[in-house]
């Protein structure tokens, strides 16, 4: 009785005193009915309504049974016919079963023969939705495996890489802190372009810093994402207005107009901020690629009560829609080889899931895409603790470096 319920059947037939008994019957069954007059009623019922299984008859005026059902396997609607002859048109029923009809049964129609045909045709579409899930689940299991395999990789690859890029950032931050406190003399101010010069150092020994930070995001993420995190008041604004200026040459270069949009001169939220400036460095980098000479990337940002939405738009080529769901998968590119490594967009939504938020996509081949990230105000779901000691070596040493550049940022 269960399985009946689900079932719904579609009665198309032009005779009325026909159609409306058989109907209640089948009502009585515990199915739900729905009824039509003609082949162009049924084909606008199931444009709105899912159908299990349609009772059809073959002798209609105007479009007739075999019309509708062609029309049906047409629209490769998930639903079987079963149809409806008078014994001197049986031929009908057997032409009706080559062109896809699951069965059909000659008039007067016997009831406990329609509704023993309805439910085998309802099995049938039952073990075909089945088999579909089945392959999915595989399909999902298979990329999962993967996936499992590239991120156990990845966390080998990680330690290895944190350990080498981290040396010669020591290094170059040691000579930025160097070169900055030279700066300080009274001689250097002497120097043409001092100001220049020393914006330069700044912006070197900021950037080893954000280097370092990459290099622990990634391998926080490798071992599972439990290193801790720190939270502060952060103005999405300025952060966004950094990431554009990092970009702001090579933007110009290709002839990309950038712009930001934002009522409020000032947005704050108790968040990352190092994990927020990532998230828009990948968004932002990811967007420039994708654009053309004369294109445009547009960030707006909305401050709501809880959370703040930021939109980065481009006009650029877009993404296709079978790779919109596998976009934030690791490893996952659809860049030219060495172009890119598939882990932006799979830890900015790692970023934004530690912090509470989220991040969605729209795109369309040829017209451009949108990232719409949602920042919360305040990152309640952030895991917030001291840090361990391998994060305390760290800052150390960055404290160390910095101190040679006295402040300098």
């Amino acid at each position: 009785m269960d399985n009946e319920k689900k079932i719904c059947v579609l009665l198309v037939d032009d005779e009325a005193d026909f159609r409306r008994p058989l109907a209640k019957r089948l009502v009585h069954r515990g199915m739900e009915v729905l009824e039509a007059g003609g082949g162009q009623e049924a084909l606008s019922i199931l444009k709105d309504r899912a159908v299990t299984v349609i009772v059809l008859d073959v002798k209609m005026p105007g479009m007739d049974g075999i019309e509708t059902l062609a029309a049906i396997r047409q629209a490769d609607a998930p639903v079987e016919v079963i149809l409806l002859t008078g014994h001197a048109a049986m031929e009908d029923g057997l032409a009706g079963i080559k062109a896809g009809a699951f069965d059909y049964l000659t008039k007067p129609v016997n009831l406990e023969h329609l509704v023993q045909k309805i439910r085998h045709a309802a099995d049938k579409i039952a073990a075909q939705e089945a088999k579909v899930r089945e392959q999915e689940f595989r399909e999902r299991m298979e990329q999962q495996m993967a996936a499992t395999e590239r991120l156990a990789a990845l966390g080998t690859l990680a330690a290895g890489v944190a350990h080498e890029i981290n040396n010669p950032l020591a290094i170059i931050g040691e000579a930025a802190g160097f070169a900055l406190m030279l700066m300080e003399k009274p001689q250097a101010r002497q120097l043409p372009f001092y100001d220049n010069l020393v914006n330069a150092l700044s912006k070197i020994e900021q950037n080893v810093k954000r280097g370092r930070t990459i290099t622990h995001q990634l391998l926080s993420f490798a071992r599972g994402g439990n290193d801790a995190v720190v939270l502060k008041e952060t103005d999405i604004v300025d952060i966004i207005n950094d990431v554009m200026a990092m970009v702001g040459r090579e933007a110009k270069q290709k002839d990309v107009t950038l712009t930001v949009e934002s009522k409020a001169t000032k947005v704050y939220a108790w968040t990352n901020p190092d994990g927020v400036r990532q998230v828009f460095v990948n968004l932002i980098a990811n967007a420039l690629a994708a654009s053309e000479r004369g294109q445009t990337i547009a960030v707006v940002i909305e401050e709501g009560e809880q959370m703040i939405k930021v939109d980065v738009a481009d006009t650029g080529c877009g993404i296709a829609r079978e790779n919109l769901d596998r976009i934030f998968e690791p490893f996952f590119t659809t860049k030219p080889p060495g172009s890119g490594t598939g882990l932006g967009l799979f830890m900015s939504r790692g970023i934004l899931d530690r912090l509470g938020g989220s991040i969605e996509v729209k795109s369309k081949i040829g017209c451009g895409s949108t990232f719409t990230v949602f920042i919360p105000k305040v990152s309640k779901n952030a895991v917030v603790r001291e840090p361990d000691k391998h994060w305390l070596e760290a800052a150390k040493e960055i404290e160390r470096s910095n101190s040679h550049g006295s402040g300098a940022r």
